[in-house]
């Protein structure tokens, strides 16, 4: 790969990195740049955020690395389920900040599980370092439509959404508001999920299957989930041509 294709890559690759970390924790544009301020940890712009999304920020300075990756340590350091109270009382003038942190303040891990810090994001930058495998879940928006009709199946083991919602959203280990909403709104089939939402939900909807049972192996991967749910659009795309009547006998004793 030229010098030029990694550039490319490793922007494209970032870009992914924080829709995926911004979608995960179910966070607003404002909440990295936010947090940077309120901290002292550097400046962060949220135009430079929403361009490096967008792949459109071609060379940002080492100030915004430095910001990001000093953001992921403090996030690391947290205490499980809580935060602490230092993090606490320097935020305590700004409860939006606490509150977004109190729902969710998941870091940037690498394959190794140590938090990805300024050196690290920089190397993802420039295509000097791949994406750790927990993070490179990259969906097209077409194949994130066909996806969300799969998980739909998968979660419901095609029975009624009404009849499966409260095991399934008792199963599903986030409290967010929005992403619990979103994932109802899916299975319900009233939405399909982005491309972005969806790859910050891979890890969510994993853990969702082995909570209910399905797998139980602790051990199986987003990956395994993914192949999964691409094999069932095979499936479901043959049944598709098959008529309704037969479709519904296969189901039923007549």
């Amino acid at each position: 790969m030229g010098l030029r294709d990694e550039l490319e890559s490793g922007r494209d690759a970032f870009g992914h990195l924080v829709r995926v970390w911004h979608e995960r924790n179910g966070w607003s544009q404002r909440m990295l740049p936010a947090l940077a301020e309120r901290l002292e940890l550097g400046r962060v712009h949220n135009s430079q955020l929403s361009n490096l999304r967008n792949r459109k920020l071609a060379s940002p300075g080492p100030e915004l690395f430095v910001a990001l990756g000093r953001i992921n340590q403090v996030l690391e350091a947290q205490p499980p389920g809580g935060l602490d109270p230092l993090l606490v009382q320097r935020l305590q003038d700004a409860p939006e900040l606490l509150q977004a942190l109190r729902q969710s303040a998941l870091p940037l891990l690498g394959d190794d599980d140590a938090p990805l810090g300024p050196a690290q994001l920089f190397e993802i930058f420039v295509g000097l370092r791949s994406l750790p495998a927990a993070i490179d879940w990259r969906i097209s928006e077409t194949e994130a439509e066909d996806l969300s009709v799969s998980l739909t199946l998968l979660l419901t083991a095609g029975r009624s959404w009404r009849l499966c919602r409260e095991q399934l959203m008792a199963a599903y280990p986030v409290h967010a508001r929005e992403r619990r909403e979103l994932l109802e709104a899916v299975v319900s089939g009233s939405k399909t999920y982005s491309a972005d939402a969806l790859s910050s939900e891979l890890d969510a909807l994993r853990q969702t299957l082995i909570n209910l049972g399905v797998f139980d192996d602790k051990n199986y991967t987003i990956e395994d989930l993914l192949r999964l749910l691409r094999g069932n659009i095979s499936k479901q795309k043959e049944e598709i041509e098959l008529p309704l009547g037969d479709l519904i006998k296969a189901t039923v004793k007549i």
